[in-house]
């Protein structure tokens, strides 16, 4: 199945430039051809290409087809970036495989990376929906600062990992079935005491993700797995 990101497939029936550019050039479609589009906000449509010129790329759309739901709940994952983007860009791609929501990095204490440039994050995020027949693209934000972030309001169950002594529970024994959850991962130095002690007095749930000490991207895509085998 061919498969393009169309997120204006409502608005107009052309194609994003680099996805006609894919379709034509490296695909060889032709008019007349049918592929499938997804607008990333939960649905597919059978089309078929109507005409090519240009580099440009036009379609008639012939059905929708909602996707219903893969998993119970909104997955929130909020992570502080590594200083190496090929990890940051390696969880984005796995977490949206397995199933994501929301995508935020934060600004902490010990972050290695204070600026982080969405743009190729977000292509990352489209070709791993496209890759694993997703309609529904997971919500990116720029990078936060963590402060600001925990003194936002949030729907359902708020959790922070972190690796300091203290009466901490095991992910999967917090779980609740089909609730929301919103999961803050720090960085390779972990949160600073300061910022954990914050973010208990805002609701957030201490927990522990295992014994061993994990990388931060590790870290982030085992919240996010624990996330959906307890909602198998």
């Amino acid at each position: 199945m061919h498969l393009f990101y169309t997120p204006d497939i409502l608005t107009t029936t052309e194609l994003p430039s680099e996805e006609a550019q894919h379709c034509t050039r490296v695909l060889r479609l032709s008019s007349g051809d049918e592929i499938t589009l997804t607008d990333g906000k939960g649905a597919f449509y059978q089309a078929a290409i109507s005409e090519i010129s240009n580099k440009r790329c036009q379609v008639i759309v012939k059905e929708r087809m909602p996707q219903a739901p893969l998993w119970p709940g909104h997955l929130h994952i909020a992570m502080a970036p590594t200083k190496n983007m090929d990890r940051n860009e390696w969880f984005a791609e796995k977490a949206t495989e397995i199933g994501l929501d929301e995508l935020t990095f934060l600004n902490c204490r010990f972050s290695e990376r204070k600026v982080i440039k969405t743009e190729r994050i977000e292509k990352i995020l489209v070709s791993a929906m496209k890759q694993s027949l997703k309609a529904r693209l997971p919500e990116l934000h720029d990078m936060t600062d963590f402060y600001t972030f925990i003194n936002q309001d949030f729907q359902g169950k708020k959790y922070i990992a972190h690796c300091y002594e203290g009466d901490k529970k095991a992910l999967k024994e917090c779980l609740p079935l089909h609730e929301d959850a919103l999961i803050l991962i720090g960085p390779e130095g972990d949160f600073s005491e300061e910022e954990v002690k914050r973010a208990i007095e805002k609701g957030f749930i201490p927990i522990s993700l295992g014994k061993s000490r994990l990388r931060t991207e590790t870290a982030a895509l085992v919240a996010c797995h624990t996330f959906h085998l307890v909602n198998l």
